[in-house]
């Protein structure tokens, strides 16, 4: 599914945020408190709008690796990284087995993607596992908002705006998993509490009105 949205992934994001998911990215990678230098990593990156914001932050002298287990939503990202100001290095992998040693970064980050974890725990364990202690793992998603008028706004545009704006870019089916794999995420809470168990203290904070989530959780030095 992944692979057959990858043309049109990044138009569909500005369109359904009004362009405002970059300010988001931004704000995560305010949060992962990365360091000129740094060696981190994005999971799930899809076209890498976020390892790209990593890269602005740890230049000089540090590297993004950025894995996704999509070849077409690598070959843009790709794309995008010519002319990045740290080295950018995209790798597919699978976020239940990441491919890396323990300890090996300073930070670890995923953006709109962990709701797309097979395994949420396993997934969070692996971002843990290779974060070093003191590190940091971010989880930037979307959350469902409980009060009016937002949530009536938010009920009605990803129920029955989105699914049509996919129809017409070619692809319901992808447009019609987004908003159920939202309701399916655990909500902001539940989802630090799940990070906790991984070894993490954890704070979040809730924006747009209660739409955007952004963790963050910092790993202890017994995970």
């Amino acid at each position: 599914m992944f692979d057959r949205i990858a043309g049109f992934y990044d138009v569909m994001n500005s369109v359904m945020t009004a362009g405002l998911h970059h300010g988001w990215r931004r704000r995560a990678v305010d949060l992962a408190r990365v360091a000129p230098g740094d060696r981190v990593l994005d999971v799930a990156t899809g076209t890498g709008d976020l390892a790209l914001e990593l890269a602005a932050r740890v230049a000089p002298g540090g590297a993004v690796v950025a894995s996704d287990f999509s070849q077409e939503m690598l070959v843009r990202a790709r794309a995008k990284a010519a002319g990045a100001p740290s080295p950018v290095t995209f790798e597919c992998a699978n976020a239940m087995q990441l491919p890396y040693g323990d300890g090996e970064f300073a930070a670890a980050t995923v953006g709109f993607g962990a709701r797309n974890f097979s395994d949420l725990d396993r997934g969070l364990r692996e971002m843990t596992r290779v974060v070093r202690p003191g590190g940091t793992v971010v989880v930037l998603e979307i959350t469902t908002p409980t009060r009016p008028p937002l949530s009536t706004f938010y009920r009605l545009w990803f129920d029955r705006v989105v699914p049509v704006i996919g129809r017409l870019a070619g692809d319901p089916e992808a447009y019609s998993y987004l908003p159920n794999s939202v309701k399916r995420f655990p909500g902001p809470h539940e989802l630090a509490a799940r990070m906790h168990g991984c070894g993490l203290d954890v704070r979040y904070v809730l924006t747009a009105g209660g739409i955007i989530a952004l963790h963050v959780g910092t790993k202890r030095a017994r995970a």
